[in-house]
Protein backbone atom coordinates (compact mmCIF):
# COMPACT_ATOMS: atom_id res chain seq x y z
CA UNK A 1 0.00 0.00 0.00
CA UNK A 2 2.91 2.52 0.21
CA UNK A 3 4.41 2.48 -2.83
CA UNK A 4 1.22 2.39 -3.91
CA UNK A 5 0.75 5.87 -2.39
CA UNK A 6 4.64 6.51 -3.01
CA UNK A 7 3.68 5.62 -6.91
CA UNK A 8 -0.08 8.30 -7.12
CA UNK A 9 1.55 11.02 -4.96
CA UNK A 10 3.45 12.87 -7.88
CA UNK A 11 0.62 12.60 -10.47
CA UNK A 12 -1.63 13.90 -7.71
CA UNK A 13 0.22 16.49 -6.80
CA UNK A 14 0.24 17.45 -10.55
CA UNK A 15 -3.19 17.60 -10.64
CA UNK A 16 -3.56 19.51 -7.42
CA UNK A 17 -1.24 22.23 -9.25
CA UNK A 18 -3.16 22.58 -12.64
CA UNK A 19 -6.77 22.68 -10.26
CA UNK A 20 -4.97 25.32 -8.24
CA UNK A 21 -3.85 27.46 -11.97
CA UNK A 22 -7.39 26.48 -13.30
CA UNK A 23 -9.22 28.13 -10.13
CA UNK A 24 -7.01 31.19 -9.75
CA UNK A 25 -7.56 31.27 -13.68
CA UNK A 26 -11.30 31.25 -13.21
CA UNK A 27 -11.36 33.67 -10.30
CA UNK A 28 -9.78 36.21 -12.00
CA UNK A 29 -12.00 36.48 -15.20
CA UNK A 30 -15.27 36.22 -13.27
CA UNK A 31 -17.23 39.46 -13.48
CA UNK A 32 -15.48 41.92 -12.53
CA UNK A 33 -17.82 44.73 -12.83
CA UNK A 34 -18.90 45.14 -9.97
CA UNK A 35 -15.48 44.21 -8.43
CA UNK A 36 -14.63 48.16 -7.35
CA UNK A 37 -15.42 49.23 -3.76
CA UNK A 38 -18.85 50.53 -5.19
CA UNK A 39 -19.65 46.18 -5.48
CA UNK A 40 -19.23 45.75 -1.66
CA UNK A 41 -21.95 48.07 -1.02
CA UNK A 42 -24.40 46.78 -4.19
CA UNK A 43 -24.31 49.30 -6.78
CA UNK A 44 -24.62 48.07 -10.18
CA UNK A 45 -27.05 45.95 -8.84
CA UNK A 46 -29.92 48.32 -10.85
CA UNK A 47 -30.30 46.26 -13.63
CA UNK A 48 -32.57 43.80 -12.22
CA UNK A 49 -34.79 43.79 -9.30
CA UNK A 50 -33.24 40.49 -7.80
CA UNK A 51 -29.91 41.02 -9.01
CA UNK A 52 -28.57 38.08 -11.31
CA UNK A 53 -29.24 35.19 -11.91
CA UNK A 54 -26.01 33.43 -9.98
CA UNK A 55 -27.47 29.49 -11.00
CA UNK A 56 -26.90 30.57 -14.77
CA UNK A 57 -23.30 31.50 -14.65
CA UNK A 58 -21.29 28.76 -16.09
CA UNK A 59 -18.11 30.34 -14.73
CA UNK A 60 -19.62 30.26 -10.89
CA UNK A 61 -20.28 26.79 -11.18
CA UNK A 62 -17.07 25.64 -12.91
CA UNK A 63 -15.63 27.59 -9.89
CA UNK A 64 -17.48 25.62 -7.15
CA UNK A 65 -16.56 22.53 -8.90
CA UNK A 66 -12.66 23.59 -9.30
CA UNK A 67 -12.68 24.21 -5.63
CA UNK A 68 -14.67 21.05 -4.35
CA UNK A 69 -11.94 19.31 -6.42
CA UNK A 70 -9.28 21.28 -4.79
CA UNK A 71 -10.44 20.45 -1.15
CA UNK A 72 -10.73 16.83 -2.09
CA UNK A 73 -7.14 17.04 -3.30
CA UNK A 74 -5.68 18.62 -0.98
CA UNK A 75 -7.05 15.97 1.97
CA UNK A 76 -5.87 13.24 0.07
CA UNK A 77 -2.56 14.73 -0.52
CA UNK A 78 -2.62 15.08 2.90
CA UNK A 79 -3.53 12.39 4.34
CA UNK A 80 -0.97 10.21 1.68
CA UNK A 81 2.38 12.44 3.34
CA UNK A 82 0.78 11.46 6.61
CA UNK A 83 1.55 7.94 5.36
CA UNK A 84 4.08 8.08 3.49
Amino acid sequence: MIEFLKAIAPVLQIIFVLICLGLIGLVLIQMSRHSGLGGAFGAGATSTVFGREEEADPKRTATTWFAALYMALAFLLAYIVSRV
